[in-house]
């Protein structure tokens, strides 16, 4: 009866593997916590750019729900013309909300008062 070898993996060859496996890990949780540091930082531009046009606000006021679409057009925009639109779409209904002096005309447009 013949034996016949049978044909393995070499130990250097599984070592290189579980080294390369490991590599691969590391750059996907160091690349994976840079997008999250990137991601606040847009975020933070965001919020930035609304307390800026915050101090224009009166009485009467763009609602919660504004401001959070606001944001995240502000964030989502890739370019200074689309940031631009996202801007002057806060602005224009903080002028639109600023046309109401009274508490029950302003609450009863989607705007808020304080």
């Amino acid at each position: 009866m013949k034996f016949k070898k049978a044909q393995g993996l070499s130990l250097n060859v599984i070592v290189l593997a579980a080294l390369a496996l490991i590599v691969l890990v590391v750059l996907v949780v160091v690349f994976t916590g840079r997008t999250a540091i990137f991601a606040s930082g847009v975020s933070k531009e965001g919020n930035a750019q609304l307390i800026s046009l915050k101090v224009t606000y009166g009485s009467c006021h763009p609602s919660s729900a504004s401001e959070a679409s606001f944001r995240t057009s502000y964030d989502a925009a890739t370019s200074d013309d689309s940031k631009e639109l996202a801007s002057e779409t806060l602005r224009e209904e903080i002028s639109r909300c600023k046309e109401f002096s009274d508490k029950d005309a302003c609450e009863s447009r989607d705007c808020k008062w304080g």
